[in-house]
């Protein structure tokens, strides 16, 4: 791996270079390992908080956890290409519009002991668009290079904190063509149903049960590109106690070794439908 700046980033996926880079602010992470019509993203992965927050911050660094989707990166680590946020979301959420990005509060709780200055607010919205400029360079180089694109949004969701029985995939489609990408949605959902998990866990998918994607990163694509499908995809917290803390390193390689089959052949299916 190699710091490079956004513009050196940028740079090397317009050439078509092959790279595994980290940001030069250390907010995110790309892998290229060859240019493919497909990408994972796990925006929410991150956890780390930039030293001048922390006495501010109400919040312990357990609640951050709790409401971050922890080794969502992990579940997809093999693929060749991987965007990935290394910031806790409580500093910025990627996933958010920047007029939303830095909360105030957070799951109905106040975020912060004193207001943040407009100072502390624009280094986190200054990482906010370095990410989209990157995810701008990236789509637009693989939709020119193929036609098509399919980005598998990869999160994760506290399955304890509701009182009903929840899917253990969930898609969100709401603002995507499903008249369109329909046939993708459905086959990525019993896909997603077959993935076999240790300890008996239950492995069910639904659509729009959960959550619907509303999310900003599935938004940005989809408004910026004709020809990308962004997947809004939610596992239930089934792979960590999310009371305790506690990842489950087996039912996260368990899910990682099952996607690396399960994921290109989605991807395959859909670049031979959909492609010019």
């Amino acid at each position: 791996m190699i710091r490079l700046t956004v513009d050196e980033i940028i740079s090397k996926i317009n050439a078509e270079e092959t790279f595994h880079a980290v940001s030069e602010d250390y907010s995110f992470t790309l892998k290229i390992d060859t240019y493919v019509h497909y990408v994972c993203g796990a925006v929410h992965d991150g956890h780390q908080f930039r030293q001048e927050l922390w006495d501010n911050c109400i919040h312990t660094e357990y609640e951050r956890w709790y409401e971050e989707d922890p080794e969502t990166k992990n579940m997809v680590i093999s693929h060749p290409i991987v965007i990935a946020g290394l910031d806790s979301r409580f500093e910025y959420d990627l996933n958010r519009d920047p007029e939303n990005a830095v909360f105030d509060t957070a799951w109905g709780k106040q975020l912060w002991h004193e207001p943040l200055s407009e100072d502390m607010k624009q280094k986190s919205l200054d990482k906010h668009s370095n990410f989209y400029k990157v995810v701008q360079a990236l789509i637009a180089k693989l939709e020119e290079k193929f036609g098509v694109c399919v980005v598998y949004d990869m999160h994760s969701y506290n399955w304890k904190r509701w009182d009903r029985e929840v899917p253990t995939w969930n898609l969100g489609t709401s603002n995507i063509d499903n008249d369109r990408f329909g046939r993708e949605v459905e086959a990525w959902r019993a896909s997603l149903s077959e993935i076999e998990f240790p300890h008996n866990i239950k492995s069910t998918s639904k659509v729009n049960d959960t959550f619907q994607g509303n999310g900003y990163f599935l938004k940005f694509i989809t408004n910026n590109f004709k020809n990308t499908l962004v997947l809004a995809t939610e596992i239930a917290k089934v792979y960590c106690d999310e009371l305790q803390q506690v990842n489950y390193p087996e039912v996260v390689a368990a899910v990682e070794h099952q996607l690396r089959y399960k994921l290109p052949e989605h991807a395959y299916n859909f670049y031979k439908t959909h492609q010019r």
